[in-house]
């Protein structure tokens, strides 16, 4: 099954242009691949005057995560849920606008409970990673399965 953007929006709590991701490719139990384009456009809510910086690219990442919780239904009707920390995070490049037409977000959900999940991710531009890490996300009260 693939989504788009409408599709997408009205799955995770992010609306309108907040919402980034534009398509998911595939996603199963414990993993997701989706990709954006929003990160070309100038009208980007996360882009500065010096342009979209890499670090933006944990918001992509924590959206394909949001994502994946509602699709596996592992997180409740709202969606809802905080970034409670990111570690082993590596940056590749300083800006994500310049990285092609597409990027890519994959996402692999390691466990969870009712209280949150860990995942692991990988934004990337065709096969160039462009930032890593994991990240553990706690569900928000009422979100639980």
């Amino acid at each position: 099954m693939t989504l788009d953007h409408d599709a997408i929006c009205a799955l995770i709590p992010h609306a309108g242009s907040m919402c980034l991701l534009d398509g998911v490719e595939s996603w199963d139990e414990e993993t997701m691949l989706c990709y954006a384009v929003s990160h070309t456009s100038h009208a980007n809510p996360l882009r500065t005057h010096d342009g979209l910086h890499g670090i933006c690219g944990v918001e992509y990442a924590a959206q394909g995560m949001a994502l994946h919780a509602r699709l596996s239904g592992v997180s409740g009707p709202s969606g809802g849920g905080m970034l409670a920390s990111v570690r082993n995070l590596r940056l590749y490049v300083d800006r994500l606008e310049d990285c092609g037409e597409r990027i890519w977000i994959e996402t692999r959900r390691l466990g969870g409970s009712a209280q949150g999940f860990v995942y692991d991710f990988e934004v990337r531009a065709a096969t160039t990673v462009l930032l890593s890490g994991r990240a553990a996300v706690m569900v928000t009260e009422g979100d639980g399965p």
